[in-house]
């Protein structure tokens, strides 16, 4: 089956972040690379989509609603509605997932 992909405003911020920290950090080469290989990642799920796995930080509190691919440590995480995929966030998997998880999507239910 052929997804529809779809980035929220929130996932591109995540991702101008993660650009920006890499490029003031570490190197523009490198900013480019892991901006490249996210893209890649989110574009992936128009035609892998099921192969997302509920995050374990939400499947230990039975929300099974949100989805996760990883380009690590990066953290994407996504709702699948029949045959359109939403990107919600783009996190930093090094970081306090349960914390993330909830201030950005539970509270949102």
């Amino acid at each position: 089956m052929k997804y529809s992909v779809y980035l929220i405003s929130t996932a591109e911020e995540d991702i101008f972040e993660i650009y920006e920290y890499i490029f003031r950090n570490d190197s523009p080469q490198k900013a480019e690379t892991v901006f490249t290989k996210l893209k890649e990642s989110c574009e992936s799920l128009a035609t892998m989509a099921r192969r997302c796995h509920v995050p374990p930080e939400l499947d230990r509190i039975s929300v099974r609603d949100y989805l996760e691919i990883r380009y690590k440590p990066y953290r994407i995480i996504c709702q699948i509605f029949g045959n359109k995929v939403f990107i919600h966030c783009v996190l930093d998997g090094r970081r306090d997932m349960e914390d993330l998880l909830q201030r950005r999507l539970i509270r949102s239910l």
